[in-house]
């Protein structure tokens, strides 16, 4: 995926030259917020670059260019080309912005190997033997990074968005932007309502539930958004985006179901946060949901006791991974993973897309959804 790789290389200088550019403005106001400045910097660097890949190729497929992925090439449409890298740039600071909120809401202790924006201005206040409380102080300041990055995401994708030549094009984008930011701070709502309502819920009604927040915190943001706002900056017809919308949602899914495996049974090396970190924030996720459907009562009650303990030891992740595991939730959820790449593809194969766009598509279905634990 040559074109991908050089693709995520022009992400990270463009996201590196955007955030140079505002270490001045930050500091004629003040240097005490330089921080915002690195703590951004250190959080937007490295990362896959879904948002930023699918953006892309949704403009790549409905644009249907040959000539492959080279910021230098004469023959696209540079100022196109141009508008959809600074879009990509803007998907990857919400994303930023995202994990943020998420850290906090979540009481996450790190990120991507790194300590989470709340702890990291905690740390400062600690360090610096201020007045009052230093989770106060990191709770606050980590939302106003969050809301700086969702303002530099909006700053990014609105300079896109007026460079298009079209207006129609730039107008559908727009609505598909407007429709994701909505979407997962909704979605992002109805996460921590169900780590915190669930036992006022029925049991037959958590797995429809957790499904529910799959699709509005993570699925339609993480691949279909970006897939629609690239496709309709390329002036991609209502059919265009429909088809997708049908290889993006269930692909979004997969990726969601797989990223909440990493969060049971991931690797700290890969996934850069502890071992078992969904099991002690509570998440109620469908893992969960799906093994309490299977598990007899008292397992169930046990898993109810242990989930959600921030002093869970590594011997009672080990019960809580096992529980889940005898259950036939991992299974189940496997297959689930599989049944909707299945959807996917099929979508695609479906699709009147520009052929080069559909196989880097078809590739990327593969990636997201195949990582280890």
């Amino acid at each position: 995926m040559a074109e991908s790789t050089r693709l995520v290389d022009v992400v990270q200088e463009r996201i590196d030259a955007f955030l140079e550019g505002q270490r001045p403005a930050l500091r004629s106001i003040a240097p005490d917020l330089d921080p915002f400045a690195l703590f951004s910097s250190d959080l937007l660097r490295g990362g896959k670059r879904f948002r930023a890949l699918f953006c892309y190729w949704g403009w790549q497929s409905v644009a249907g260019l040959d000539v492959g992925f080279d910021p230098l090439a004469r023959s696209v449409d540079e100022r196109s080309l141009d508008a959809v890298m600074a879009a990509s740039v803007g998907l990857e600071f919400f994303h930023a912005a995202a994990l943020v909120h998420d850290d906090i809401m979540d009481n996450s202790d790190t990120r991507r190997g790194l300590p989470a924006a709340h702890r990291r201005f905690e740390a400062l206040h600690r360090d610096g033997a201020w007045l009052g409380s230093p989770g106060a102080f990191g709770t606050s300041g980590a939302l106003l990074m969050g809301d700086l990055l969702l303002a530099w995401s909006d700053e990014q994708v609105s300079a896109a968005l007026d460079s298009l030549a079209s207006r129609d094009a730039a107008r559908s984008a727009r609505r598909e932007f407007n429709r994701m930011r909505t979407e997962v701070t909704v979605g992002q709502y109805l996460d921590i309502l169900e780590e915190g309502a669930w036992r006022s819920v029925p049991d037959a009604e958590l797995l429809p539930r957790a499904q529910r927040v799959i699709v509005y915190k993570s699925a339609k943001y993480s691949v279909e958004a970006p897939l629609t706002i690239g496709a309709a900056m390329a002036g991609g017809s209502d059919e265009a985006l429909a088809a997708l919308r049908a290889f993006g949602l269930p692909l979004g899914i997969a990726y969601q179901l797989r990223d909440d495996m990493l969060g049971v049974f991931g690797d700290p090396a890969v996934t850069g946060k502890p071992a078992g970190d969904d099991l002690r924030e509570g998440k109620r996720t469908v893992l969960v949901a799906t093994a309490r459907r299977e598990l007899p009562s008292s397992a169930v009650r046990l898993l109810d006791e242990l989930l959600g303990d921030p002093d869970l030891d590594d011997d009672q992740i080990g019960v809580l991974q096992a529980t889940l595991r005898e259950s036939g939730a991992v299974d189940a959820v496997e297959r689930s993973i599989s049944d909707q790449v299945e959807r996917a593809v099929q979508a695609l194969d479906r699709a009147d897309l520009a052929p080069s766009a559909r196989s880097q598509l078809a590739r990327l279905a593969e990636t997201v959804t195949r990582r280890d634990y």
